[in-house]
């Protein structure tokens, strides 16, 4: 687990920085199974130990239904751009929370094996950080939005052991591994081709003991 304590004091310093009149955003991001989820809850426990009211968001939620997401043609490239509903996310959710600190909004939602949409009521009071988790978000359009952007470090390999302990989207470990190497690591690929997700973050946190044995 990296050393979050240098994370939070940035954030606590933003905030202190930024216009009480509205919440810190934060993008947490990283390839699949780098432990987004993870480093994201605990953050936000170390922020809340301060004091700070911290609002939790992770992207699966608004997952695009299967029939949009996936395409058998093309299906890294396709996952890339329409896996997740990032126009609706922002427009309806993160930007008005981030703007006004408080929000209620139902919204569309699905989980990763859902074939329809449910509603989910969000409701948020008086935030002062919103951490937002998930894939693709250093995307070079969704940038400007953040006040800091972190990058969760972690390798194909360590995240693909990840993904099979968990069992992803509810598959067995040989079903996953095909996913993960068919679909979502390339996907990933074209976002770091893409978009430079790395060198735009405005932090990186190392997420997996091989990164020190890869760096020497």
């Amino acid at each position: 687990m990296p050393d979050l304590a240098p994370l939070t004091e940035t954030i606590l310093e933003t905030r202190r920085r930024v216009s009480p009149g509205r919440s810190v955003l934060v993008a947490l991001t990283g390839i699949d199974g780098s432990g987004k989820g993870y480093v994201t809850s605990r953050l936000a426990r170390l922020l809340e130990e301060q004091g700070v009211r911290v609002a939790t968001i992770g992207i699966d939620g608004w997952l695009n239904l299967p029939h949009v997401r996936f395409d058998l043609a093309n299906p890294a490239e396709h996952f890339y751009r329409n896996a997740i509903r990032f126009d609706a996310m922002f427009r309806d959710l993160v930007l008005p929370l981030r703007d006004r600190r408080s929000l209620r909004v139902e919204a569309d939602f699905a989980e990763e094996t859902a074939t329809e949409f449910r509603k989910h009521l969000h409701a948020f009071d008086n935030v002062d950080v919103v951490l937002l988790e998930g894939i693709f978000l250093l995307k070079r359009e969704l940038r400007r939005h953040y006040d800091l952007s972190v990058w969760i470090d972690c390798t194909f390999e360590t995240a693909l052991e990840r993904a099979v302990a968990r069992r992803q989207e509810r598959l067995p470990p040989e079903a996953t591994v095909e996913a993960y190497r068919t679909i979502y690591f390339p996907a990933q690929q074209c976002h770091l081709l893409n978009d430079a997700p790395v060198a735009a973050a405005t932090c990186i946190l190392e997420n997996d003991a091989r990164l020190a044995f890869i760096r020497g």
